[in-house]
């Protein structure tokens, strides 16, 4: 990097570029605050087009180390893996399976707890990923290039010509653009997606199906058939909650693009096993199963001269260029009748025909076992599409539907009884609403034609369709509105005393309220006869989704994690009352302030009536390119989820005489929460002192980042995902921590013995310490301090950040008290490690976002524009360092 800093620009700029880095080295060893403002001193004094150049070699400096630690997780697994093989790595399904077995689990009972899995990572288009698709490929290339340094023992030639290839692939990173130069489409978004699912994923999944297999193997001796328990799904191109460019034609359009994408990496993966099954009928005896689907096949399809031409004594050959043929045309056409039954039938044959003649290992081993196994999980769809949309637009929907049809002047001023009422009558009544070419508005069509587009998917590929989820449920209504339209187009029907309707309604709990009032929503929902009925065609099956985005924004970290967990046991409890088999989908960010940091250890803390096999989660943003854009980093993410399921049962902990120590601690810290976001000075406060406003326009998804006017953006409006970018911009990351100091000082008085065996036993509390913990390590209160300067107020920008800076010391010291330890998150001494080195260089990268800041509000820069994407460029920078956004 710094041989492409002085050629491309000059050794003078790489001079600047160690002077600072040493200035902000020496000021974090020695404390000196004084080395800091002479860092601050200098930037200040720096010409535009030198500030750029600084932002430039910082941020490429984190995408190369953020690369290089990725590489270093790969390297660390491969060796324990060497080193450790009867053992088992740590956090691996091998583990898992020792354990059980260890715990006396019989092998019966292991096959019925996999029988049972269901895990669903699912990918979301929220915009958290501020890197550009280049940029993600770049980095993504220079990863294969120095795995292929590391791993393929180079000769000294090949050795050189890797590090030249290397060098120019920084050069190329340094001198590309890092921030778009427009929001990408949904359909740009759909596109991101499918990329990791037809690569990094699909590597992944038969790898980890294997792992469970030979698992068993390694620790029972027994071979096993293992079921499919692991499948993604997406929201991208089907949630247009808050995003009105989701509309019902590109919904239609990310189907086709799904489609067209899973039979293209068909095609590829058939052409590759074509080369392997060079087998001639001379040394194997073709079955007659083999032989009559050739002969059907030929009497449909007609090969190409060559194929028939070379392939007449080779079976397999002949067969699989007869499947390439089908899955050609199935791509081209929707409405091909070879299907992904079909396809998977044809792949049997195949395999049966290789077992009978004692070539199984090549099933087993090879290739055809891995495209087996991927067409039960990928089948012609890809990955299932959820559809997403807020119950505020049902509710309008159905009440202008009722107006037209004059049914009912006012739906939504009725009461909720009364609107039950009515929807049950509804429901029950087989006439549409709508009269025949009566006129309705835009919104309302737009509503049906999702609907539409739903029935059209569930007749053509029903596995294609995921689950409908409502956003911000409040009510029974909100979930029967769902039904009531869909009936309208015909997607739902009564059939005799059944009722028919192919996807699942999956409501959404997102603020701290209704999260309390869930249970009596779900119970509520449960006694209601109509949707019992659906519950009893849905195999009794409800998925639930909770939101921990909007429920940290409204109560803080505290009060969000312990509602979440409450909701959880409470939704667990009546779903067995009922005798409902429930699918907890939890919609989790990629920051602990939204629900993210570790994903097991998460799983592991969740209630113990929870464990029950059956996961999702939403997987968002700079995530999904952290987790899935290498295969060997994908596996090792998805394994460690898998490992916890598995193992679940066995740590979930009784958290009896806990709770109400629980309870005060989350209503003092969100008591302390709201006194800091309620303070008629902190909206002003916020928007001065981070970088919000450059936020809300970078140009980074379709999604807007206000629920409200795209012009003007307050408090309620802000939707939680830029609340949480801005605060980690400002390495205050608040929303990871907050309310420890006044919450924890409180109870670590008079309960410290008890918060200390909690810590060490119960699996909820130890997850939510280590992560406020986490993200208290990774905060730099120093450093946000310098953004105080830029409040409107300073009197008011002091005090507000004294608060903070009061709740951060507060917890620090309870903290260590209850761990143990002599510092924050000092037990993983891997991860300290990793932020001391960073952090010189990311408060390089925030004293020049102030200094930008500071010369757009005082207009002291001729070029705005410049100005402008200086400043975008330095919230990439930032997030990079960061390795988050919000």
């Amino acid at each position: 990097l710094g041989h492409v800093i002085q050629t491309q620009a000059s050794p003078e700029m790489l001079d600047m570029v160690e002077k600072l880095r040493h200035l902000a080295k020496q000021a974090i060893s020695e404390k000196d605050t004084v080395l800091r403002r002479e860092a601050i001193a200098q930037i200040r004094e720096l010409e535009l087009q030198d500030i750029e150049w600084l932002l430039r070699a910082f941020t490429t400096f984190f995408y190369l180390v953020n690369q290089s630690e990725q590489q270093e997780i790969i390297r660390i697994n491969r060796d324990r893996a060497r080193l450790l093989p009867e053992m088992g790595r740590a956090d691996s399904i091998d583990e898992a399976v020792g354990m059980l077995h260890r715990a006396n689990y019989p092998l019966e009972e292991v096959i019925k707890l996999i029988t049972r899995l269901d895990i669903q990572p699912t990918l979301t288009a929220h915009p958290t990923e501020a890197r550009r698709r280049t940029i993600l490929y770049k980095q993504e290339h220079l990863a294969s290039l120095i795995d292929k340094l590391r791993h393929s023992n180079p000769t000294p030639e090949e050795r050189n010509a890797l590090l030249y290839k290397i060098q120019n692939q920084v050069g190329l990173l340094v001198a590309s653009d890092k921030v778009r130069a427009s929001k990408p489409t949904v359909i740009d978004e759909v596109a991101n997606g499918l990329h990791y699912l037809r690569n990094a994923i699909w590597e992944a999944i038969p790898r980890i199906h294997s792992d469970v297999t030979n698992a068993i193997k390694h620790h029972y001796g027994e071979d096993v058939e293992v079921p499919i328990f692991l499948q993604f799904r997406s929201w991208i191109g089907g949630d247009r909650d808050g995003n009105p460019n989701v509309t019902s034609a590109i919904t239609r359009k990310t189907f086709s693009m799904h489609r067209r994408t899973v039979l293209s990496r068909y095609l590829r993966d058939l052409r590759e096993l074509r080369r392997d099954l060079s087998i001639s009928d001379l040394h194997l005896t073709a079955s007659d199963r083999l032989h009559e689907s050739i002969q059907v096949d030929e009497a449909e399809v007609t090969l190409a001269g060559y194929e028939n031409r070379l392939y007449v004594r080779e079976p397999f050959r002949r067969k699989l260029s007869l499947m390439m043929q089908r899955i050609e045309s199935a791509r081209e056409g929707e409405h091909s009748v070879y299907d992904s039954d079909r396809f998977l039938a044809d792949l049997q044959i195949l395999a049966d025909t290789l077992e009978e003649n004692g070539y199984g290992d090549l099933v087993v081993h090879g290739r055809l076992g891995k495209i087996l196994l991927q067409a039960q999980v990928f089948g012609f769809h890809m990955a299932a599409l959820d559809i997403r949309q807020h119950s505020r637009i049902h509710t309008y929907a159905v009440d202008t539907l009722f107006k037209v049809s004059r049914v009912c002047g006012d739906y939504a001023a009725m009461t909720e009884e009364a609107k039950l009422e009515l929807l049950s009558e509804e429901l029950c009544n087989p006439r549409p609403l709508l009269p025949r070419g009566v006129q309705i508005d835009d919104d309302l069509q737009e509503v049906l034609n999702t609907f539409v587009v739903i029935r059209d998917v569930t007749k053509s590929s029903p596995r294609a369709l995921g689950s409908y989820v409502v956003s911000m449920t409040h009510a029974v209504s909100h979930v029967l509105e769902v039904l009531l339209l869909a009936k309208e187009v015909g997607l739902w029907h009564t059939e005799g005393e059944a009722v028919y309707f192919p996807i699942d309604v999956v409501p959404l709990f997102e603020t701290i309220e209704d999260l309390d009032l869930a249970g009596v929503l779900l119970t509520k929902l449960f006694e209601h006869p109509i949707y019992r009925q659906h519950l009893a065609h849905r195999k009794n099956m409800q998925e639930i989704m909770l939101g921990y985005s909007d429920s940290n924004k409204d109560g803080g970290y505290w009060m969000a994690n312990w509602a979440l967990h409450k909701a959880q046991k409470n939704i667990g409890n009546i779903c067995k009352d009922f005798g409902v088999d429930l699918r907890l989908f939890h919609g989790r960010g990629g920051t602990v302030g939204r629900g993210g940091g570790r994903a097991g250890q998460a799983i592991i803390a969740m209630p113990r009536i929870i464990h029950n096999g059956r996961i999702r989660f939403t997987e968002q943003g700079e995530v999904i390119s952290f987790r899935y854009a290498l295969p060997a980093i994908a596996h090792r993410h998805l394994e460690q989820i898998v490992r916890a399921v598995l193992i679940a049962p066995l740590r979930a902990a009784d958290e009896a005489g806990n709770a109400e120590i629980m309870e005060r601690l989350s209503a003092t810290s969100m008591k302390n929460y709201r006194e800091l976001i309620d303070d008629p000075d902190f909206w002003a406060w916020y928007v001065s002192c981070t970088p919000i406003e450059q936020i809300s326009r970078l140009p980074i998804a379709s999604r807007p980042v206000s629920r409200g006017s795209v012009n003007t953006v307050d408090f309620d409006d802000l939707r939680a995902i830029p609340w949480g970018f801005a605060w980690t911009q400002t390495r205050y990351i608040v929303p990871g921590w907050y309310g420890a100091g006044h919450g924890l000082t409180a109870l670590v008085q008079d309960h410290a013995p008890i918060l200390k065996r909690m810590y060490k036993e119960w699996p909820f509390f130890q997850a939510v310490l280590d992560s406020a913990q986490l993200e208290m390590a990774r905060a730099r209160l120093d450093i946000a301090s310098e953004y105080v300067a830029l409040a409107a107020d300073p009197e008011i920008g002091k005090r507000i950040h004294d608060q903070i800076v009061e709740d951060f010391n507060k917890g620090e010291a309870a903290i260590l008290e209850i761990t143990g330890s002599e510092r924050l998150y000092g037990h993983v001494p891997v991860f300290r490690k990793s932020v001391e080195l960073r952090n010189p260089y990311s408060d390089i990268l925030n004293l020049l976002q102030i200094e930008l800041i500071r010369r757009s509000r005082s207009k002291l820069e001729a070029d705005e524009m410049r100005l402008a994407r200086a400043l975008l460029l330095s919230v990439n920078g930032v997030a990079a360092a960061m390795q988050s956004t919000g």
